[in-house]
């Protein structure tokens, strides 16, 4: 792991979508805010790893993806000001 991968970017305000509010199992989005913020992007793809990568260094948006305890998917995206970091299901995006 290298230096810019072992450090923590601000998330600003963390807000969540309603629909993944009532969907979500709340450990698992608190789990994953952490690893998002210590730059563990979760089940992207390579190219999109590389992409946050780059995004960390140049402050644009960076995006990840988890599933919560029973599966379900969920993205996590923090703005390129790094002023809102929001919570959201894939058909909420």
């Amino acid at each position: 792991m290298n230096k810019i991968d072992s450090e923590f970017f601000p998330l600003g305000q963390t807000v969540i979508t309603r629909n993944a509010l009532n969907t979500l199992d709340q450990y698992s989005v608190l789990d994953a805010m952490l690893r998002h913020a210590r730059c563990d992007w979760g089940d992207v793809s390579d190219q999109d790893r590389e992409q946050n990568k780059f995004s960390l260094r140049e402050d644009f948006r960076l995006f990840s993806v988890y599933k919560d305890s029973a599966g379900i998917k969920f993205y996590i995206i923090t703005e390129a000001d790094r002023s809102v970091t929001t919570v959201l299901l894939p058909e909420d995006y």
